[in-house]
């Protein structure tokens, strides 16, 4: 049976928490990402950890939140746990504008930075974790991003401090417990509900040496070097439907001013940058992992000079008009579930940002029914290949008039 949270806090001088969990969770919106019946902007994981929390903190907690997907954990600290300021990490930057919105929502006021609403939002480092004495983290899909996790808050962590990390049992695997063990004393798994756990970790042991930076990987393949934080996706490897659409990297346009969308490790925008030295590339990404490492790859293999990175969501930072080419290997999961919203938004941001007789390519899964998609949304759209797996297609944005 679930713990009923308190509906109101008090600390050194009056401090009144002013929404049920059931407040907070029915104003929650994922918006500016994919919105749909069937996707929600919490899961029982939140409740979890909130409760968890609620054992834990009182007003003045200093209190670190890791992944919060649209704010529900944040939100939920502030607006029913009653703790005064939370510090915030979210990779995605859809996830960190949800979380302002959602605050501003439930009444919370909130500038660029959250700071008004009682949250700030800072990277994964000494700041957002320094002092720390509970971090709720819900838990990565990926060892090597829960790895970074792990060592940041063993390294700037409180002594003290109290590692609550939760996620859907079915994503959990022995390997996080193994994770965890190397940077804390004690691991102890608690018992699942919901469909969920969570994980207390305390005695952290920081570590002795430098902080660690993404590992750089070479592909002979490519001859390229690829650095990845352990964040994104494929870290390090080529992604299958990259290695297809690199195989068109000659047919493709000379470009003046060519954009890596969805970038993730920089891939795409450093062998294109390779084969067309005359072009201006952009590697643009919500995720900030993902921009880091690309940002690393591009210095890595000397192209630091002619790529420049971006955190955005689906280039809606670029002026109309701008890209004369558009390279895109589009995802097709939202989190963990299958929805092809993902795509249908980077197509239409696409057709935006393009300038009239600029081009999209694009690969994707076979199964996907994109290519009328791509015809009403880009412009007329031609097949240049397929294999049992993936379709690359083109898409030419018709010149105005």
């Amino acid at each position: 049976m679930s713990q009923e949270l308190p509906t109101d806090r008090t600390g050194g001088t009056q401090h009144v928490a002013r929404n049920s969990l059931e407040d907070v969770f029915g104003a929650l919106r994922r918006h500016p990402d994919v919105e749909a019946p069937n996707l929600q902007a919490w899961d029982a994981t939140d409740r979890l950890l909130l409760e968890a929390a609620a054992e834990l903190a009182d007003a003045d907690s200093k209190v670190a939140v890791i992944g919060d997907r649209y704010g529900a954990l944040a939100l939920g600290c502030l607006s029913v746990l009653g703790i005064r300021t939370v510090r915030v990490h979210q990779d995605l930057i859809t996830g960190e504008r949800a979380l302002r919105n959602n605050a501003l929502a439930l009444g919370l006021g909130s500038d660029a930075g959250g700071a008004g609403a009682g949250f700030v939002q800072l990277p994964l480092g000494e700041e957002l974790l320094s002092g720390a004495g509970i971090v709720l983290l819900q838990l990565p899909r990926s060892l090597a991003e829960l790895e970074e996790i792990a060592d940041a808050v063993a390294r700037y962590a409180a002594p003290d401090t109290v590692l609550l990390a939760g996620g859907r049992v079915k994503h959990m695997s022995l390997g996080m417990n193994a994770v965890l063990e190397r940077h804390f004393g004690t691991v102890q798994p608690q018992l699942a509900r919901q469909k969920s756990r969570v994980i207390l970790a305390r005695g952290p042991q920081p570590p002795s040496g430098p902080v660690p930076l993404p590992p750089v990987e070479h592909l002979p393949e490519l001859g390229l070097d690829v650095a990845a934080h352990g964040a994104v996706f494929a870290g390090p490897r080529l992604d299958i439907g990259t290695r297809f659409l690199l195989t068109f990297l000659p047919k493709m346009p000379a470009a003046r001013n060519a954009v890596d969308l969805g970038c993730g490790t920089g891939i795409l925008a450093a062998m294109y940058a390779r084969e067309y030295p005359d072009s201006t590339v952009t590697a643009t990404d919500q995720s900030a992992a993902a921009v880091a490492s690309a940002r690393a790859t591009a210095r890595a293999n000397g192209l630091g000079q002619r790529i420049s990175v971006l955190q955005d969501d689906a280039m809606s930072t670029m002026p109309d008009g701008s890209a004369d080419l558009i390279l895109l290997n589009p995802p097709f999961h939202l989190g963990s579930s299958v929805h092809a919203g993902a795509g249908i938004k980077l197509f239409e941001a696409a057709g935006r940002v393009l300038a009239p007789g600029g081009e999209l390519w694009t690969v994707f899964n076979r199964h996907l029914h994109y290519l009328p998609a791509l015809d009403r949304l880009v412009g007329p759209t031609t097949v240049k290949g397929q294999n049992p797996k993936f379709t690359v297609a083109a898409s030419r944005k018709l010149p105005l008039g």
